[in-house]
């Protein structure tokens, strides 16, 4: 019987002991799989940035393989990187990361109530945009990303504007929790068609874009709203009103509309 209680004892020790090192193998086996896994993911994460931006361009034809997706954005995508403060281009080289711009006073800047329509809370002072090219090589329209608050969610979408810098030319929302069938419906290819030829901007440079409550019909800047979800479509009204403003790209978009970019 006085063998009993050191028994128990070195049980317990020995099932603790199996615990721990089960948790450091699984643990070891979990960081192993993410790092392995990281180059992969940041793989996928590019691909499909690049799908969306041949997409809202036109580019993207049915069943284009991973392959011809990436020697298409090659061919006929080159990114720029956009001051938005000075509203100039410089090269850029596709790795543009907007969530640590963001973190830095030295990279963003924080917007006012009154600045912050699209509720962003801050701006970067760099956007990286895409130009696409034809066969030729001539620039025949600019991709824009653009991002505002909805009803549950950030939005993010690409905005594509002819060199005219006044006509759309499509749009996609990449990235959003809108509730399916109503706010989510940003998705839906029959509401993504009104923008096609719509006008961005009104004959004095002002933006001119509005999402219109009971249907816009033959209105050169309206889009329909979005029926029973009137909050997304005051959000994605909201990303019109900054990102065509002075604090977007609405001076970058003057230059473009002055022919900044219809020689190549």
């Amino acid at each position: 019987m006085a063998n009993d209680k050191p028994k128990s004892n070195d049980s317990i020790g020995r099932t603790f002991l199996v615990v721990f090192v089960l948790c450091l193998v699984c643990s070891i086996v979990v960081a192993g799989s993410a790092v392995g896994l990281k180059a992969q993911q940041q793989e996928q994460k590019l691909l499909d940035k690049q799908r969306n931006i041949l997409d809202v361009a036109g580019l993207l034809k049915p069943n284009m393989t991973t392959a011809e997706i990436k020697e298409t954005y090659i061919s006929r995508i080159q990114p720029e990187l956009l001051d938005l403060k000075t509203a100039t281009l410089e090269k850029g080289n596709g790795d543009f990361d907007l969530n640590n711009a963001l973190r830095s006073d030295e990279t963003s800047i924080a917007l006012s109530p009154e600045q912050d329509l699209a509720k962003i809370r801050r701006r970067a002072n760099m956007a990286e945009v895409y130009l696409v090219k034809d066969e030729h090589g001539k620039t025949t329209e600019l991709v824009l990303p653009i991002y505002g608050s909805g009803l549950w969610s950030m939005m993010y979408a690409f905005i594509s504007i002819d060199v005219d810098g006044v006509t759309s030319r499509g749009i996609t929302y990449y990235s959003h929790g809108e509730t399916p069938g109503l706010g989510g419906e940003v998705d839906n290819p029959q509401w993504r068609k009104q923008w096609v030829g719509k006008k961005l901007y009104n004959p004095q440079g002002a933006p001119a874009l509005k999402i219109v409550r009971g249907g816009a019909g033959d209105n050169p800047y309206g889009v329909d709203g979005l029926s029973g979800a009137t909050l997304t479509s005051n959000g994605v009204q909201h990303m019109f009103d900054f990102w065509l403003g002075d604090n977007g790209f609405g001076p970058f978009l003057k230059k473009v509309r002055e022919g900044a970019l219809k020689d190549g």
